[in-house]
C-alpha cells in the first residue's frame, strides 16, 4: 500500500490575546493512494484547520507532514505553492472562482499558471473541456460564474481541482453550501474521480456525504477520537445502511 500523506505528532497552536491556543494536538495518521477519506467532529474540533495544515495552506507549530515524499514543514513558501499547485487540488464550500473568466477559464487556470504542463493553450482548453463534459455541465463553458446554479459551479470547481492531475484532492465541506439535490450530484462525481484513482481528502458534517467515503476520522478537541473503515462503492440500497451503521457509531463517538 503506498501512503500518500504521512502526519506523525501534528500540532497547530494560535496565540490570541497573548494566550495560546491549541488547535491540534499530536494528531497521527496516514492516507493511502487511492482512498476517499472523510474527516468529522464537532463545530471547532478543528477539521478544517486539519485539512489547511496538512495541505500546506497553513502553517504547522510542531510535527511531521509527508506529502508524496516531501515535508512540507521543511518546504519555504515557493515550494509550498508549487507543490499545491502541481500536486494537489482543492475545493473548498465557498466557490472561489474569479468573476471576470469564464467557467472555462476559470477550470484551466491553474493548469496555464503550471510548468508541470506542457502543452498548448489549446490543449489545455480541450482538457478543460472533456473534464466539463465527463461532469455534465459542457453546455456552461462560456457563461460567468454568477450564471449557474450552485451545484453546476461545485461541479466546476470539481474540474479545476483535477485540471493538473493532481496526486490528491482536498475539500472542504464541498457539499455544505448545496442543497441536497446538488450534493449528492457532487458527491456522485467526487466517488466517480475517487474510483478512478484520485485519493481525497475531505471536511464534511453531513452523514450521507461521509458515508459515501471509504474511511472517517472523529476528530474532538483537535485530537482524532476514532476511525470508522467502510468497504468502498456499495450500491443505494448498502448504502442506506451504511448510513445507518455510520450515524450509530456516530452516536458512540459523542457526535
Amino acid at each position: 500500500m503506498n501512503i500518500i500523506l504521512d502526519v506523525k505528532n501534528l500540532c497547530k497552536t494560535y496565540i490570541v490575546n497573548k494566550r495560546q491556543n491549541n488547535i491540534l494536538k499530536n494528531v497521527s495518521f496516514t492516507v493511502a493512494d487511492g482512498e476517499m477519506v472523510a474527516v468529522m467532529g464537532p463545530s471547532g474540533s478543528g477539521k478544517s484547520t486539519l485539512l489547511y495544515s496538512v495541505s500546506g495552506m497553513d502553517s504547522i507549530t510542531a510535527g511531521d507532514v509527508s506529502f508524496c515524499g516531501s515535508n512540507i514543514s521543511k518546504l519555504n513558501a515557493k515550494e509550498l505553492a508549487a507543490l499545491r499547485l502541481n500536486k494537489m487540488g482543492f475545493i473548498f464550500q465557498q466557490m472561489y472562482m474569479l468573476k471576470n473568466l469564464t467557467i472555462l477559464d476559470n477550470i484551466i487556470l491553474p493548469a496555464c499558471q503550471s510548468d508541470k504542463i506542457n502543452e498548448s493553450r489549446k490543449e489545455t482548453v480541450q482538457r478543460g473541456q472533456k473534464l466539463m463534459r465527463k461532469l455534465g455541465i459542457i453546455e456552461i463553458a462560456d457563461n460567468d460564474i454568477n450564471e449557474v446554479s450552485g451545484g453546476q459551479l461545485q461541479r466546476a470547481c470539481i474540474c479545476r481541482s483535477m485540471i493538473n492531475r493532481p496526486e490528491m484532492i482536498f475539500a472542504d465541506e464541498p457539499t455544505g453550501a448545496l442543497n441536497r439535490t446538488s450534493s449528492e450530484e457532487v458527491m456522485r462525481e467526487l466517488s466517480k474521480v475517487n474510483s478512478e484513482g484520485t485519493t481525497i481528502m475531505l471536511v464534511t458534517h453531513d452523514v450521507k456525504v461521509a458515508a459515501k467515503c471509504t474511511r472517517v476520522l472523529y476528530l474532538v478537541d483537535g485530537n482524532i477520537k476514532g476511525e470508522y473503515n467502510l468497504e468502498r462503492c456499495p450500491s443505494d440500497s448498502q448504502l442506506r445502511e451504511r448510513e445507518r451503521l455510520l450515524s450509530n457509531w456516530l452516536m458512540e463517538m459523542g457526535w
